[in-house]
């Protein structure tokens, strides 16, 4: 694996981070909050997103208006049984979800999902430094490469793991300060 590819391959992980830490409530109504919520659409499992136009109408308000009225019912049943601890509120057009104000104790729990979300993030990190050393290894065991050769490669691997890392560590300081911030 060249610097470029790892660097790509990193990017994707911290990517998928930044996707997990958007789906997680911050107090604020924001139309990522729904990105994982899937709705049961004529037997296949489709993402709200492909069913309805989601837009936020003010800081605690997200109005759900479906392509579809006769899956209204479906996304209100999914949204309910979500684990985002929200009620929808269906007008017979419009799912209207009013995002309630983050108690204490909730917040403490979205810090802590959030930290097993950056935790599964430098997981990833980890794995993609793994396979480029091994592979380090591997061509210097063919005598592909020298053996200082292989060792710089691998110290460079591990700075360039190192420097994503600590950006998992920034973006989860960011995600828990919005998140704790009343």
């Amino acid at each position: 694996m060249n610097e470029k590819e790892i660097q790509e391959n990193m990017n994707k992980s911290i990517e998928a981070t930044q996707r997990n830490f958007n789906t997680i409530r911050t107090g604020r109504a924001n139309a990522s909050l729904l990105d994982r919520v899937s709705v049961e659409y004529y037997g296949a499992e489709t993402p709200i997103k492909s069913l309805a136009t989601i837009s936020t109408v003010d800081s605690q308000t997200i109005s759900i208006q479906p392509f579809d009225i006769s899956c209204l019912q479906a996304i209100e049943k999914s949204i309910s049984i979500s684990d985002l601890g929200i009620t929808p509120n269906n007008d017979g057009k419009v799912i209207r979800i009013n995002v309630p104000p983050l108690t204490e104790e909730r917040r403490k729990e979205f810090c802590k999902l959030a930290s097993k979300y950056a935790e599964e993030g430098k997981v990833a990190l980890r794995n993609i430094r793994r396979d480029a050393v091994d592979k380090e290894k591997k061509e210097e065991k063919e005598g592909l490469i020298s053996i200082d050769e292989s060792r710089d490669n691998q110290f460079k691997i591990q700075k360039i793991t190192d420097k994503y890392i600590a950006s998992i560590e920034s973006k989860l300081a960011e995600k828990e300060k919005e998140i704790l911030k009343v």
